[in-house]
């Protein structure tokens, strides 16, 4: 009885453990799929005034298991990279531009990126690890398809 009790604690922390990589995972997936929705858009209309469209665009992708409409807990940012210098400018995060970029041009590189932090409910973790939570980040960059540029 009480071999099965030590291994039943261990094999149920490792089932949690399995279980808590596996939402992670898939949230991670559901941040690149967003990511990935928001650079497509933003390659085909990389205008300044569509900076909004394409946050909207990516916060849309999804709303379970993450609700990524929710900007308190979602941050999307937007930077668009010279081809030529390589140089990455942040345009817009979370609903406000940046600063404004000239480069936005055919043959540049539009990165959109989605940020969330993974609250973690597996016992005795947070303390393990020293907190709370596991920040998950997923970028996806899309070469801007028009307009052509000077």
């Amino acid at each position: 009885m009480v071999e099965l009790g030590i291994s039943l604690v261990i094999l149920l922390y490792l089932l949690a453990g399995a279980v808590e990589f596996g939402v992670l995972f898939f949230q991670f997936v559901q941040l690149r799929d967003a990511a990935q929705e928001g650079a497509l858009y933003g390659s085909m209309n990389p205008l300044s005034t569509q900076w909004d469209d394409i946050e909207l665009r990516a916060r849309a992708a999804s709303d379970a298991p993450v609700d990524l409409a929710d900007s308190t807990t979602v941050d999307v940012s937007i930077l668009v990279e010279d081809k030529d210098t390589g140089v990455k400018t942040l345009v817009w995060k979370n609903g406000a531009a940046q600063g404004s970029t000239t480069v936005a041009c055919e043959g540049n590189g539009i990165e959109v990126v989605v940020e969330f932090d993974h609250q973690i409910f597996m016992p005795f973790m947070p303390q393990i690890l020293g907190n709370d939570f596991v920040p998950l980040t997923a970028g996806v960059t899309d070469t801007i398809l028009s307009p052509i540029c000077p």
